[in-house]
């Protein structure tokens, strides 16, 4: 079976008659974490939202050979492509318990939904000492770390991260990101990340997609892409 579980060639997206993204081409692997690195404006969220379809696209996406482009939102994400949002997502008036079942209850499958939840309160201990916890009273890192545990409880295929890092303390930020080590080492999940920090995404990352805007203007390894100045300037915001 091939490790390609993602490709996405000429895409072009946008809102209403606003074109955001034009002729973007690149894949994402199992087991490995491609980064969409770029300036604020550059698009990089719209990739996230054609590909999860939340927005106007045209272009091909395919997820594991079949073709996603024409798919509505929810029958995306019952493919098990999970996305986390940058606003996290979460429901701030249910608990955390009920956060992560309804992500759970997203696959269809609820006789996992408790080893799925153990496995979640494995790699997130602070979301089991508060599991009973209103989502909106948890702090702006765990808040992120529910948003993560119930991506994971959906059993994804791929995960789509946007900008896990937003709004955090260093501290946080760094627990986040071993998290998320972790559990790319532990499963044949791919992810597509977006990150505003670069030096994250480059830390993490196996493959390094560079936009501006709108386009994608180069990629290649974490090394290859730091070692061109024109696109080290280009998503540096330079």
């Amino acid at each position: 079976m091939s490790d390609q579980l993602l490709t996405v060639r000429r895409l072009s997206a946008g809102y209403g008659g606003v074109q955001v993204l034009r002729d973007i081409s690149f894949d994402v692997n199992a087991s490995r974490v491609t980064a969409l690195l770029g300036a604020n404006g550059a698009g990089k969220t719209t990739v996230l939202r054609a590909i999860s379809g939340m927005c106007n696209r045209s272009g091909e996406i395919r997820f594991q050979g079949r073709s996603i482009a024409e798919l509505e939102a929810s029958r995306i994400s019952r493919l098990r492509i999970a996305h986390v949002p940058e606003n996290r997502g979460t429901f701030v008036d249910f608990s955390v318990l009920d956060n992560l079942r309804l992500g759970g209850l997203a696959t269809g499958e609820k006789s996992t939904i408790t080893t799925d939840m153990d496995r979640v309160f494995t790699y997130f201990p602070r979301l089991a000492q508060r599991r009973k916890q209103t989502a909106g009273l948890l702090s702006g890192g765990e808040q992120q770390m529910l948003a993560i545990g119930r991506a994971l409880m959906m059993r994804p295929i791929m995960m789509l991260l946007d900008e896990p890092s937003f709004g955090l303390a260093p501290l946080l930020v760094q627990e986040i990101y071993t998290i998320l080590r972790a559990i790319t080492k532990d499963s044949q999940i791919g992810v597509l990340l977006v990150e505003q920090r670069a030096e994250l995404a480059t830390e993490m990352a196996h493959h390094i997609c560079v936009m501006q805007n709108g386009r994608l203007i180069g990629q290649g390894s974490p090394a290859e892409v730091a070692a061109n100045s024109a696109l080290h300037q280009a998503y540096l915001g330079g």
